[in-house]
């Protein structure tokens, strides 16, 4: 049976489990209970919580403790497994509750239904509600907690509990009960004078007991009080309803016209010029955030956005806001002793006493229901935090919706970074353009191509419908056509879907096109740069100078970082920035609070999903770091240090490969490959680096990441572009020509580069390269000392004799390389020779001999560790049992292997097990299914260019089978059922099914 808790915090905290009260003794672990509930079913940030446990001054490690206080309150509310209701999520925790489990939901629920009951014109079914709401209360909101740690909470539910209160006595003057009102409206007005709703109120109870001069004279007494207290004359609402009072005319819909007075123009809204686009997701989320939130900050990049979806989400959410909607753009202002007095401005005010604008912004705001917009506010976010906490504090009916390329960092802010527009991907990018029919009249084209550009996939893009939107204002010739709409999506992409790049680029498009544009943009800042002369410098529209913005903002350790930076390709980690660039004005230590404050400014994006964080740079804010670092002449310096690093990386990877690490150091080498591609690159540019960067290849090889990763042929590319490296740091002709340092310096890294050339070609299936390349290997290697470097050599060449020729031969190669690699301490190696040994014996030994090979193959990946080794390991042992043993109890640890392989990833492994799942349940007898998996497996070696019939003993096989089959169906079945097969979407999942292949 579930649990069932109930909370209360309309009074001093309650918590009830399945009817019976629960004690909570710890005031901290109450307190944290309470700032949960405050935001039940929202996550509420760690940052949220250490303020309201502590105030402005939390204890060190408060993290730490907060994490106790969390372990507390799951014991005291005896949380079943798992933790629920309070859990653990990536920035904070949330505790979730069922929708009648918290009196504030149900009072909420309650007040909302009174609301649109009042509105209905139905007040006899508003005012029960409404009474029923506000008989929850049981006093002070969490009147048993420390009041100054919890001020914005109960500010906040104090707001609640007097709206809920007008809205009741609303109901009841509709109903006809002004007398009844008379004597609470007396007291309220005494505790609140300055909430002008409850003055119209008594002023219309008044008028409806025949009381017409005390009605009047309240208006008189709320008006100096106003004045003497606040500096300001009575609301527009207020004003309304004594007017109608002198006119003899009031009625109920006129008493919640205070609600709705109308705004002076100063801080409205823009009006939109241009359509908005997309971020359908962005205005959802906003939009709730602003329903629990006080404080919801939009970051992001320079350029991307935050203000016009701020301004659509304002316009949205108005109606909600009863004093409106109102807008303070802070980006003209330099000096931040001006801020109040802008924001004073924003909201209308005309104070002119010598009370500080703060002061008048408090006052006006405190019995308010306003969303306040402030946007730029990242060159003052200190001040402005400082101001947004000190109205939040007196204001509870404020909510404030702030654009900031840094989060304010005030207590309660709600940070949403507005990404770029989504991007085309690639099924998008390979439909094509349609055209109009064949004969269709020439006046229709233009409608066709409308119509076109509307069906169009790449219309699932919000980049490409801005783009093309924009386009038709600025270049109204243009259009989506199927010669253009790659260089369409190209462009997109590298705009990092940014919108004013987006712009900027549509702009050009009347001049240029889409492919001219692409052509140049690696340019961009020069090419995007169309400075509007009557904006401040600061402030124009080019993407060079909202990024010059970016910097400025920047310090100077964080400018030297963003530099520095740029030299990676595809992300990078916090060791990695560590290690490449401290140094020069960048202490190591700081890196981490360098690239936390690039983080809070939006320059770098991070993603904590992963184990370790993940840090990268857009395109465009790269390429402008780029820039810098060159102009401080230290690209070539960060260069060395960036390959230096992913070198001792994939020495690393090399080192512990087959180990328990095994599939970590996979997954992180297919993460890196963009670093390590440039890292290689570099070394391949520079013949005293070429050896750093054959190290490189030679590990990702060693490593089987390019194996992993379905990228084969570019771990050949790469090593005959190092091996064939000349003097001038280009291909030298005449292979095999060794750089002179590689073959003085390591005799060992020439040989296994050379091995690993040519390995790649023979598990590729290119035969006649793999001559060539063994041929080399002999040559070089022949001229090298022995010892350590023949280990490679023994190994291709017993790979070489198993997989090409098919001679047994290759079974004694490969045991002596196996020897020789485990002599020299490279047990990554060994294991690999073992593998093949182990595979060379299923295919050409005897039962006893590849039973043998198995177990000590078997044993060695169990006692590794590795899980790839073992996924390898249960292959061996289907192949051993399939040629050697019970057809029968060959495909379950094939499909076992399957499984395995797929969850980590692995995109070369699956290849041959589907194909041995096909000989195994060929050999069982059951035809049909054997035809559908040969399907699926050609299917999956058509897609990773692998070529079977190179591989002797593996073409053999898969000719036999197929034989087999074939005899046991008829043409049409065989036909079917393989066609089946090569044609399902998801081939080796239903392959490693356990009820489908059952035999």
């Amino acid at each position: 049976m579930s649990t069932g808790y109930e909370f209360k915090v309309l009074g001093p905290l309650e918590v009830l489990r399945d009817g019976r009260p629960l004690r909570i003794d710890a005031a901290k672990v109450r307190l944290l209970l309470a700032a949960l509930l405050a935001e039940a079913n929202q996550v509420v940030t760690v940052e949220t919580l250490v303020h309201r446990l502590w105030g402005e001054n939390p204890p060190g490690r408060a993290r730490n403790t907060l994490q106790n206080y969390v372990l507390r309150l799951r014991r005291a509310l005896d949380c079943p497994a798992g933790g629920a209701p309070v859990l653990t999520r990536p920035h904070g925790y949330v505790i979730e509750t069922a929708p009648d489990a918290l009196d504030l939901h149900r009072f909420t629920a309650l007040v909302r239904q009174g609301r649109t009951a009042l509105e209905e014109g139905a007040a006899a079914r508003a005012a029960p509600l409404l009474r029923e709401a506000l008989g929850l209360w049981r006093g002070d909101p969490l009147s048993d907690l420390p009041a100054h740690l919890l001020q914005g909470i109960v500010a906040a539910l104090d707001e609640q509990r007097l709206d809920a209160l007008e809205l009741r006595i609303d109901a009841d003057l509709a109903l006809g009960r002004a007398a009844d009102v008379l004597p609470e409206l007396r007291g309220l007005i005494e505790e609140y004078p300055l909430r002008e709703h409850f003055w119209a109120q008594r002023m219309l109870a008044l008028f409806r007991c025949g009381r017409q001069g005390e009605a009047l004279e309240s208006y008189r007494e709320v008006t100096a009080l106003l004045a003497d207290e606040l500096g300001v004359a009575p609301g527009a609402g207020l004003r309304q309803v004594h007017q109608r009072l002198l006119a003899a005319s009031p009625n109920l819909d006129e008493a919640r016209d205070v609600r709705a007075a109308p705004q002076s123009r100063d801080g409205d809204l823009p009006v939109e010029m241009t359509t908005f686009v997309g971020r359908e997701a962005q205005l959802a989320e906003v939009r709730r955030l602003l329903g629990t939130a006080r404080l919801v900050t939009l970051t992001g990049v320079g350029g991307v956005g935050k203000t016009r979806l701020a301004l659509r989400v304002a316009a949205e959410a108005a109606p909600s806001f009863a004093d409106g909607v109102r807008l303070a753009d802070l980006a003209p202002l330099s000096d931040a002793a001006l801020l109040d007095r802008a924001v004073s401005e924003a909201l209308g005010l005309r104070d002119q006493s010598a009370r500080p604008a703060a002061d008048a912004i408090v006052s006006h705001l405190r019995d308010r229901r306003v969303l306040l917009v402030l946007d730029n506010c990242e060159h003052l976010v200190e001040h402005v935090a400082a101001l947004v906490l000190r109205l939040g504090r007196a204001a509870p009916g404020l909510r404030v919706l702030a654009t900031s390329r840094q989060r304010l960092g005030a207590p309660g802010e709600h940070v949403l970074t507005v990404p770029s527009l989504t991007l085309p991907g690639v099924d998008d990018r390979a439909g094509g353009a349609a055209r109009p029919e064949a004969g269709a009249p020439a006046g229709a084209a233009a409608g066709a191509v409308v119509r076109a550009e509307a069906d169009d996939p790449l219309h699932h893009s919000e980049a490409v419908r801005l783009l093309l939107d924009r386009a038709a204002g600025s270049a109204p010739a243009f259009r989506l056509t199927a010669r253009n709409r790659e260089a369409v999506a190209q462009l997109c992409l590298r705009l990092d879907g940014i919108p004013l790049a987006i712009e900027l680029a549509a702009v050009r498009l009347s001049a240029m096109t889409a492919e001219d544009i692409l052509d140049r943009l690696d340019d961009r800042f020069r090419l995007l740069s169309m400075p509007q002369p009557r904006t401040s410098a600061r402030y124009r529209h080019t993407l060079r100078g909202i990024v010059d913005w970016s910097y400025d903002l920047c310090t100077e350790g964080e400018r030297l970082l963003w530099n520095r930076l740029s030299v990676f390709s595809g992300g990078f980690d916090l060791e990695a920035a560590e290690t490449v660039c401290a140094g020069e004005g960048v202490a190591r230590e700081d890196v981490l609070d360098l690239l936390a404050g690039l983080v809070d400014k939006s320059i770098v994006v991070v993603n904590s999903s992963g184990d370790r964080a993940r840090y990268s740079l857009l395109e465009t804010i790269r390429q402008y770091g780029r820039q810098r670092l060159q102009e401080e002449g230290g690209t070539t310096r960060l260069q060395v240090r960036h390959s230096e690093f992913y070198r001792l990386t994939a020495v690393r990877a090399g080192r512990e490969w087959c180990g328990p690490r095994e599939v970590d150091w996979l997954t992180r080498l297919r993460t890196e490959l963009p670093n390590l591609r440039t890292a290689l690159d570099y070394c391949a540019s520079r013949p005293d680096l070429a050896e750093a960067g054959a190290e490189i290849a030679v590990n990702l090889a060693r490593t089987r990441c390019w194996f992993f990763s379905s990228t084969l042929g570019e771990g050949r590319h790469w090593l005959e572009r190092l091996l064939a490296t000349g003097p001038d740091g280009t291909r030298a002709r005449g292979a095999p020509e060794v750089p002179t340092a590689m073959t003085t310096g390591a005799p060992t890294l020439v040989a296994g580069a050379l091995a690993m050339k040519a390995w790649i070609a023979l598990c590729q299936g290119d035969n006649p390269a793999a001559e060539t390349f063994l041929a080399e290997c002999r040559a070089v290697t022949r001229e090298l000392p022995d010892g350590p470097s023949a280990a490679p050599v023994t190994y291709i060449e017993g790979a070489h004799a198993m997989l090409v020729r098919g001679d047994p031969a290759g079974i004694t190669l490969l045991a002596e390389a196996r020897d020789r690699f485990q002599a020299i301490g490279q047990g990554g190696d060994a294991h690999m020779a073992t593998m093949l040994w182990a595979m060379a014996e299923a295919f050409f030994g005897t039962r006893a001999s590849a039973t043998a090979a198995r177990d000590v193959y078997v044993a060695e990946a169990e006692a590794s560790g590795a899980e790839w080794a073992r996924t390898w390991a249960q292959w061996c042992t289907g192949l051993v049992e399939l040629r050697h043993g019970e057809a029968e109890r060959a495909p379950a640890p094939l499909r076992e292997a399957l499984a395995r392989q797929q969850a980590i990833g692995d995109s070369w492994g699956p290849v041959w097990g589907l194909e041995t799942l096909a000989w195994a349940v060929a050999a069982t007898g059951d035809g049909s299914r054997a035809a559908w998996l040969l399907g699926a497996a050609h299917r999956m070696r058509q897609d990773t260019g692998v070529a079977l019939i190179g591989l002797r003993p593996f073409h053999e096989a898969h000719v036999t089978a197929e034989r087999q089959v074939r005899a046991s169906l008829d043409a049409e079945e065989y036909t079917a059922a393989w066609s089946r097969g090569a044609s399902a979407e998801d081939g080796l999942r239903l392959a490693r099914d356990e009820g489908m292949f059952r035999v």
